[in-house]
Formats: C-alpha cells, sequence, structure tokens
C-alpha cells in the first residue's frame, strides 16, 4: 500500500519540491496551497485515499501551521503533523499539539526520514478507511 502525505503550503515551489521529493520515494503527495481549503477538504472527505500524514509549512497567510494544527486536531487527533518552518521561536507554539517540528532548510533524506519515521506506525493501523 502507498502512504498518502498532504502537503499544505502557500508557497507553490516548496510545495511541488516537496511534492516531487516525495513521489519519487514513492509515496502520493498531495499538495494544497491554502490551510483552511485542506482543513475543508478533509472535513469532507475530499481525498481519495486516507491520508497517512500532513506536513504542513508554519508561516502561511491567513492561518498559520498552529493555527491549522490546532482545528485539525478537533477531528483528527491522532493524524500524524510534520511542522516544517524557518523560524525556531516557532516549535513553542505547537508544545501541546503532537507534531514533529523540524527547521528549514534541510537535506532531501532528512524530510524522507522524518516521513518514514511518522508514517510506519499509520501503515501498521488497522483500518485502511479515509480519515474523517
Amino acid at each position: 500500500m502507498t502512504a498518502t502525505i498532504l502537503l499544505i503550503d502557500d508557497n507553490a515551489v516548496q510545495a511541488a519540491t516537496r511534492q516531487a521529493i516525495l513521489k519519487r520515494a514513492g509515496y502520493t503527495a498531495i499538495a494544497v496551497l491554502n490551510p483552511q481549503r485542506a482543513l475543508d477538504q478533509l472535513q469532507r472527505g475530499d481525498f481519495p485515499t486516507k491520508i497517512h500524514l500532513i506536513i504542513t509549512d508554519h508561516t502561511m497567510p491567513g492561518m498559520n501551521g498552529a493555527e491549522f494544527v490546532r482545528q485539525l486536531r478537533q477531528t483528527h487527533s491522532k493524524l500524524p503533523v510534520l511542522v516544517i518552518s524557518g523560524s525556531e521561536e516557532a516549535e513553542a507554539e505547537y508544545e501541546s499539539l503532537r507534531v514533529r517540528f523540524r527547521m528549514k532548510p534541510f537535506h532531501p533524506d532528512h524530510l524522507l526520514a522524518s516521513v518514514n519515521d511518522l508514517i510506519q506506525p499509520e501503515l501498521q493501523s488497522p483500518s485502511q478507511q479515509p480519515v474523517r
């Protein structure tokens, strides 16, 4: 089974770059450029397969990564989240939100190592139903 990763980043170039890295590694990667849109799509179950991991940027217009994760946790409390930020101070905003926080820039191999580590428990989960 191929894991599906939802990428959230308002920077289309960053999203496309991460999407390409993940696809080359064998993952299905869906990029969404707006965090509110991603939340809405998750709520409606608009994605064709189960989302196994979310990778989100921290700094985005309208809703930052921490606000996104707070809202996500209301309905998807166990969905793994990897937060990527260029601001070390941002990590404190995620303290109680059960995320993995990584500073950018970082090497694609480090991205894939974090993804593999977060996805393995998800792939061993007995439920293959879409996360809603």
